[in-house]
């Protein structure tokens, strides 16, 4: 079993418009909601990939009740998300069919009281003993220390459980110094946490900072990846034009099921690359066209080398 955790859950609405523009006053050709937050999201790729997932974090109010009843009806995904008082948040994605373009509107999520995050750490050392690897996405609600992140790496770390950490800012930085088996940020994170503009330089110095190995997406670009095997750069046949929101979660469902499956690093980037990808030409996130992503993964390009450290 797969682990995923979103603290901070989500109902994901997207609206589709024709033409957006500032100021306008827009008619909305489709609406669908879906279960959101990083973590969801990777939970919802990696069951469509026939990986048993089990999907912890919080959950609460009216929101919160949508998120779970349209999780429930997604075949192989466990609900373990644990009730809270505070409100699940929404996040509104606008996706502009004439130009491709995607703006997101993120509301913040629900005050997390003390009580109930012990309570989590108690929920999430219960289902580690059960998994085979846990991923750890997105922010961190309000109410929840910065090194939230670092102490759920310290655990799955103390049970044997190889993890994956997807955040930013602080949280990066605390959970990197935490010791993740692998840290998934995008170039912008990247940078913020190490200083560096160029993604070769910064991931190696996100590996000398704690990361057993980083895997920074490139966006439309691919991923680049260092770590204790080798440097690698994967890269799709061409640029796809759509909806991005997601793709990095699909990235990350890549990753994680490469790395249960056992496959050697070049074929773990070309699955992500290939799911990022086949995620774009879908209207919303946590989900990938099939028939795209059968046909891209032999066609990324990978190219770089085994090293010995």
């Amino acid at each position: 079993m797969i682990l995923t955790v979103t603290l901070n859950t989500a109902l994901d609405i997207t609206y589709r418009v024709r033409n957006l523009r500032p100021h306008g006053t827009h008619r909305v050709t489709e609406v669908t909601e879906r279960p959101g937050g990083k973590g969801l999201n990777v939970a919802r790729v990696l069951a469509a990939l026939g990986h048993e997932v089990t999907a912890t974090g919080f959950v609460g109010g009216a929101t919160g009740r949508a998120v779970q009843d349209q999780l429930t009806r997604t075949p192989g995904v466990v609900d373990a998300l644990l009730p809270v008082e505070g409100a699940t948040r929404r996040t509104i994605a606008v996706a502009d069919t004439a130009s491709g373009d995607t703006t997101q509107l993120n509301e913040p999520g629900p005050l997390i009281a003390s009580a109930e995050w012990s309570a989590f750490q108690e929920a999430y050392a219960d289902l580690l003993r059960s998994a085979s690897a846990v991923a750890l996405c997105g922010s961190l609600p309000p109410g929840l220390p910065v090194g939230a992140y670092a102490g759920l790496i310290r655990t799955a770390r103390t049970l044997g459980v190889p993890v994956l950490l997807d955040t930013s800012g602080e949280p990066l930085r605390r959970g990197v110094a935490a010791r993740p088996d692998l840290v998934k940020p995008n170039a912008d994170e990247l940078a913020e946490l190490t200083g560096s503009h160029e993604p070769s330089r910064a991931s190696r110095d996100a590996r000398r900072r704690g990361a057993q190995a980083v895997v920074a997406s490139l966006g439309p670009d691919g991923l680049l990846a260092h770590t204790p095997e080798g440097h690698w750069r994967a890269t799709p046949p061409r640029r796809f034009r759509g909806n991005p929101t997601g793709a990095g979660d699909s990235a990350v469902a890549g990753l994680i099921s490469g790395l249960i499956d056992r496959l050697p690093w070049p074929d773990r980037l070309a699955r992500a690359v290939a799911l990022s990808a086949a995620t774009v030409l879908t209207p919303v996130a946590g989900e990938f066209d099939r028939e795209v992503y059968e046909d891209l993964v032999g066609r990324v390009v990978v190219t770089g080398e085994v090293t010995a450290a």
